[in-house]
């Protein structure tokens, strides 16, 4: 005998999930005849749906199942890279109401005053994954700094610096100029490029990440922009990084 395990959800759970409605405006839209599945206007939100196979719609919209999200932000100056904060602003404060309503968290940290990429989801498990050491993913930043950097500083740099008790991996520099270019690195210790530069007697001016795990950041987004990530850059996210 072949057995099919059938996924099912509530219906309530199903719209929060897909940033629709919280579990009480469910209620309250179900009550109101606003929802339909498969065709049919239902009263209650608390019964099951398939939502691999069931139509859901609202208002005669259909709400498309999608077991994850994963959202490209251009990050402005001024906001911490959290969830929530009492005192800062956060990158989610960025998003729209349904976006909010996803669970969503930054994969990684920029520093308040750092600017450009950063990759929002609710996927545990493929976050954790890039953040991992051991997957040596790499992120790219352009970054200016307040002396020039001498062949010899880049050649430090590049082979490890000590950061306070750490010291940090290979990374490689690209220059632009002797005060600007680009760092591209395998880890993200807290405030290291910031502490790299003083470990050459040097201080960052400017710093914007335009790259994580071979995503690049659009730039048709303004700073404080967003959009969801592409099928290829999911891709990305999801299975590029798995080695």
């Amino acid at each position: 005998m072949i057995w099919q395990v059938i996924f099912c959800m509530r219906l309530d759970k199903f719209l929060s999930n897909m940033g629709k409605a919280t579990r009480t405006e469910g209620s309250r839209l179900a009550r109101a005849g606003k929802i339909t599945v498969n065709g049919v206007t239902v009263k209650k939100a608390d019964i099951h749906i398939n939502p691999d196979t069931d139509i859901i719609c609202i208002n005669g919209v259909t709400v498309k199942y999608k077991k994850f999200a994963y959202i490209m932000l251009n990050k402005p100056e001024g906001y911490v890279s959290a969830t929530d904060d009492e005192r800062e602003k956060t990158v989610l404060d960025l998003l729209g109401d349904e976006e909010r309503r996803l669970g969503l968290f930054p994969c990684g940290r920029l520093d308040k005053n750092t600017l450009g990429l950063v990759i929002l989801t609710n996927d545990g498990d493929s976050a954790h994954r890039c953040l991992s050491p051991k997957h040596h993913v790499d992120k790219i930043y352009k970054f200016e700094c307040k002396f020039p950097l001498t062949d010899e500083n880049v050649a430090s740099l590049e082979n490890g610096v000590d950061i306070g008790g750490y010291f940090t991996k290979p990374c490689k520099i690209k220059l632009d100029s002797d005060t600007s270019g680009e760092i591209t690195l395998t880890e993200g210790k807290y405030h290291q490029i910031k502490r790299m530069l003083e470990a050459v007697d040097n201080k960052i001016t400017y710093l914007e990440r335009i790259s994580f795990g071979g995503i690049m950041l659009d730039s048709s987004l303004d700073r404080g922009e967003w959009r969801y990530l592409t099928i290829d850059e999911e891709e990305l996210f999801i299975g590029g990084n798995k080695k």
